[in-house]
């Protein structure tokens, strides 16, 4: 791993970022003199890229990509013609399947539980209210990466963004990699759920978990994003077919499952109430935690910058950012308020699979969810093993041709990071709350705060001293929306772990689940 290498490079580069339309001497900012690590600053110098950055109109939507920053990218992928391995090939077509199979996945069915209990009408509105913040903060990163294209991932990104500090980077990394395998570990879950489900839960849990990380390390195998882009695009449409059938079959059906049979304390009597506006007497922890599974599953920057890494045109990635946003509201709104509709409040169940009363539409609905199951995990595990093994093998041959090196340590990082997914799903065997506990914890940090810091970086290199006001009712305006937002990450991150941590110990008393390596079924 390349620690500490010449930062100044990367000084320049965040001080020479002023706007396209307004060129002026960059303001130094001393901090950036510190090291940094993560990636080699001083090649960046020897291919002779300029630092000049995004134009400092983004936030009225007309940023404009810095023609150095694209040369610069050109270059690098120039690096890559005679490897046998290419990393950056992916269009903006392929980037947007990656997307669609990040965002258009499994936690979609937590919806309807989230707007049973915060009422349909707040449900909504929260689902769109977080798109929106998650497309502006998704946009500063991006401009984050065209200004840098030598960042790799979070972790290089974290460490620019809070002046080259060291121990910034470490601790982004530590974060990076226990999300990714947390988000591998809700997959080896759901797929334990599935197989008992299926099956009528005809074998231990246990063996059933340690099935789907087996095939899931295996999927994991191929190198490049370019590869996983063509089995992203089967995951995103079986995943739009199984949750688009789940809310027909809620529709059609008689009635949900557990219909007047009392079930626990009493609770499934009666027909399905949908509640417009929050229930008086709902918890603080089961609203946030309501909120935290809406964040969940649009939280996704964490990625972004590993995507447009591998990019050939990274200036495009907008396109894919827009169409997926578009294609999140429209699906979460209209899957999550269906499936509530029909099933209630009493019914409902977290995946919403679990609240159809037909044994037939459930299997076959969730049958259709299987790609995802494994394909998430497996982009998850993948970018954690290209993290991990880009730092170990940089400037080597293990990492751009076949070699039995190179490929045995790719296939034992990816063997580690899920048998630790696998512990992990055996030890938090709740869907609902293993979604919150990674919401809490780290979207935190990677959907909210991070971004907020990231704009005002940016504005300060742009225009110096005292840009708030220099920029008047624009400076004033965007300062505030990005403090709000750095306020809501860490709202999130205390309120939120503290309510996640609550529910987890509440669902241990209560019976609902086995307790950790248990063997009992996890079947909806």
């Amino acid at each position: 791993m390349e620690i500490g290498r010449n930062s100044r490079v990367v000084a320049d580069n965040f001080n020479n970022t002023a706007s396209l339309n307004e060129r002026r001497e960059p303001h130094r900012d001393p901090a950036m003199e510190s090291d940094v690590s993560g990636y080699d600053v001083e090649k960046t110098e020897e291919s002779g890229r300029s630092m000049s950055g995004v134009g400092s109109n983004s936030a009225a939507g007309t940023t404009n990509v810095d023609e150095d920053s694209v040369v610069s990218v050109r270059k690098q992928a120039s690096t890559e013609a005679n490897n046998s391995i290419k990393y950056r090939t992916c269009s903006w077509q392929k980037t947007a399947m990656l997307l669609f199979s990040e965002y258009i996945c499994l936690a979609i069915m937590s919806f309807p539980y989230s707007y049973s209990v915060l009422g349909l009408v707040p449900g909504l509105i929260v689902t769109i209210v977080v798109a929106l913040f998650v497309l502006y903060t998704s946009l500063i990163v991006w401009e984050f990466c065209m200004r840098h294209p030598e960042i790799r991932d979070i972790c290089d990104l974290s460490q620019i963004l809070y002046y080259g500090w060291t121990w910034v980077w470490y601790g982004t990394a530590a974060m990076f990699l226990l999300n990714n395998t947390f988000v591998q570990g809700l997959h080896v879950l759901t797929g334990a759920k599935y197989l008992n489900t299926m099956t009528d839960g005809a074998a231990c849990t246990i063996g059933f978990s340690a099935i789907v990380a087996m095939i899931s390390w295996m999927c994991s195998l191929p190198r490049t994003f370019n590869t996983l882009s063509i089995l992203a695009s089967f995951s995103a449409l079986f995943t739009f077919v199984s949750v688009v059938l789940a809310a027909i079959f809620a529709g059609i059906e008689d009635h949900p499952k557990g219909y007047n049979t009392g079930g626990p304390w009493g609770k499934l009597y009666g027909e399905p109430d949908v509640l417009s506006i929050t229930e008086k007497g709902t918890t603080f922890v089961s609203g946030m935690n309501a909120f935290l599974n809406i964040s969940y599953t649009f939280i996704g920057q964490i990625t972004l910058p590993s995507f447009i890494a591998e990019m050939k045109k990274p200036e495009d990635f907008r396109k894919a950012l827009y169409a997926v946003t578009i294609a999140e509201i429209v699906l979460f709104c209209v899957v999550g308020g269906v499936i509530y509709g029909y099933t209630g409040t009493k019914y409902n169940t977290s995946p919403a699979f679990g609240s159809l009363g037909d044994e037939v539409y459930l299997k076959v609905s969730f049958s259709l969810m299987v790609p995802t199951m494994i394909f998430l995990g497996v982009l998850y595990a993948s970018i954690s093993a290209r993290f991990i093994f880009f730092r170990i093998f940089e400037d080597t041959r293990h990492k751009g041709e076949h070699t039995l090196v190179g490929w045995a340590s790719w296939a034992g990082i990816l063997g580690v990071t899920w048998i630790v997914a696998f512990i992990i799903a055996e030890v938090l065997p709740f869907f609902s709350d293993l979604l919150s506990l990674m919401s809490s914890l780290f979207d935190s940090f990677f959907g909210f705060i991070f971004w907020g810091t990231a704009y005002m970086r940016m504005r300060q290199a742009d225009h110096g001293p005292g840009w708030i006001t220099k920029r008047e009712l624009r400076g004033i305006a965007g300062f505030s929306l990005n403090v709000f937002i750095i306020l809501i990450g860490l709202y999130m991150l205390t309120a939120g772990t503290y309510a996640t941590l609550q529910s987890i110990i509440d669902n241990y008393h209560s019976g609902i689940v086995g307790g950790s390596f248990s063997c009992k079924s996890n079947a909806l």
